[in-house]
């Protein structure tokens, strides 16, 4: 069993839904015994996954983290974009069966696109294959760019599992080149963690977030359960774990 599947598999039961899970598990063991504390568990975990379940919720965590859009005429000057892998496409049968980019990945690479023809740097594509196929993430996100949306791709680093392993196989590929500071493309709630990481492997970061947690304003719709958004607060709650964990590592900010 992979370090990856053992560490994705661990906060799962950190983060919503699974903490909830288990603390409503609790409180169906203390039913007979303690039932007093048994409804306070039993409370407080419906509670929690309702709220966790809303999208006024959803987005108000998120917003917490994310990074401000980059404002190009006034934003140092990069040498290369990079774009971090957001999960592939398995075995997709309208395209023949060849993984191929996930949603969150193709929202990246739209967004690098437009960073490219804006700036005219090199782009370079991140994303080994932790969870296993026959092309790494940063293969299927190179054949998006150059099939797609017609931008050329300069290197690849197809070997990292995760945004720490990222950063540091990244610097080693272009600090031969003389590169490092870059243009950093991911989701806005990424975007600190994705930061911090990079800064410790010895770039220097401008930051180019993408995918922010907008909408056109509040509703009733807001306050009802919904499965995206349980989804979204989960990453928030994946972040803070992630950051906790630099925290405890020593990296810098």
């Amino acid at each position: 069993m992979s370090i990856w599947i053992i560490t994705n598999a661990i906060a799962a039961w950190l983060i919503p839904p699974g903490c909830l899970l288990l603390v409503a598990a609790w409180g169906l063991l203390c039913l007979r015994k303690h039932p007093r504390s048994a409804k306070v568990l039993l409370a407080l975990a419906f509670s929690a996954l309702w709220l966790l379940s809303t999208p006024w919720t959803a987005r108000t965590l998120l917003r917490a983290l994310e990074t401000p859009p980059i404002d190009l005429a006034n934003a140092p000057v990069a040498h290369a974009i990079v774009v971090l892998g957001g999960g592939k496409y398995a075995l997709p049968p309208e395209y023949g069966g060849t993984d191929t980019v996930g949603a969150s990945s193709l929202v990246r690479l739209r967004y690098a696109a437009y960073l490219h023809r804006a700036t005219g740097k090199p782009l370079l594509v991140s994303g080994g294959s932790p969870e296993g196929g026959t092309i790494s993430e940063a293969q299927a996100m190179k054949a998006a760019l150059e099939n797609d949306f017609k931008v050329p791709v300069t290197w690849t680093e197809n070997t990292s599992n995760n945004t720490f392993e990222n950063a540091r196989a990244i610097f080693a590929t272009l600090k031969t080149q003389g590169i490092t500071r870059i243009y950093l493309v991911t989701h806005a709630w990424h975007m600190p963690r994705s930061q911090r990481a990079f800064t410790s492997a010895g770039f220097t970061v401008v930051p180019a977030p993408t995918a922010f947690a907008t909408s056109h304003g509040f509703t009733l719709l807001d306050c009802l359960p919904h499965a995206d958004s349980l989804r979204q607060s989960s990453q928030f709650f994946h972040e803070v774990i992630g950051l906790a964990w630099y925290r405890l590592k020593s990296l810098p900010n």
